[in-house]
């Protein structure tokens, strides 16, 4: 799903969520202006979306089910494409930075934050929380997605042809240590049922493992976040 922001005005709807979720588009804020058409790839309730046209560029906010390998624009329509934890569950990045490319006007900006779960901080990390995430990471994979995408993503841009290619590295707490360890315990023993060797008996040791973590105490997590921007 897509998120279409253009004008002038202040879209008013969820303004609270828009509130809480605009800390993810900060980054991005200064390229946003009156006038823009800024296209939200991946953008779920819409609360970026929101965030983002709250007194910057929105008087009209349309949101589109589309596939982001086939965006329903025109070539060189757009003046922001804005993308937040979306490439970490792409099965093909790359097809997907060319449809971003194709769609930006010249001189149109990318904005995107991916996350990178190599560089994810858990404390304490113990043996049990290694083999569960190792887990996480497999159920991620199955599915398309990579839980390092962070790590390739500069790369992938300017292989795309984008110029201008800037990042920053933000750590964020994006849930708790243990909400954490309870969300990757019920994903494994979710997927345990329908598993079938090889990966039943990784996807075994691994629930067991999450269910020492999340049993086990307090903790921190921080999550990390690469911040990117490039030119079309």
């Amino acid at each position: 799903m897509c998120g279409v922001l253009e004008g002038n005005a202040r879209d008013a709807v969820s303004a609270r969520s828009a509130r809480q979720a605009v800390e993810r588009a900060v980054f991005a804020q200064p390229l946003f202006g009156p006038g823009m058409w800024v296209v939200d790839v991946g953008c779920g309730p819409g609360s970026i979306t929101l965030g983002i046209g709250d007194g910057h560029c929105a008087s009209t906010v349309d949101f589109l089910t589309a596939d982001a390998h086939a965006l329903p624009f025109g070539d060189a329509s757009v003046d922001v494409v804005f993308a937040h934890a979306v490439f970490e569950h792409l099965k093909d990045p790359g097809a997907a930075l060319a449809e971003f490319r194709r769609v930006l006007r010249p001189g149109g900006s990318l904005a995107l934050s991916t996350s990178d779960w190599s560089r994810a901080r858990l404390r304490p990390k113990t043996a049990n929380v290694d083999a569960a995430l190792r887990g996480h990471y497999l159920l991620c994979r199955r599915a398309g997605g990579d839980p390092f995408a962070g790590r390739s993503i500069p790369a992938a841009v300017t292989a795309t042809g984008f110029t201008d290619v800037r990042t920053k590295t933000r750590y964020r707490t994006d849930t708790t240590y243990r909400a954490l360890a309870t969300y990757v315990e019920a994903r494994l023993v979710t997927a345990l049922e329908t598993a079938t060797t090889p990966d039943r008996d990784q996807l075994a040791s691994a629930a067991r493992s999450a269910w020492s973590w999340a049993r086990s105490g307090d903790g921190d997590f921080a999550q990390c976040w690469i911040e990117l921007l490039a030119t079309r």
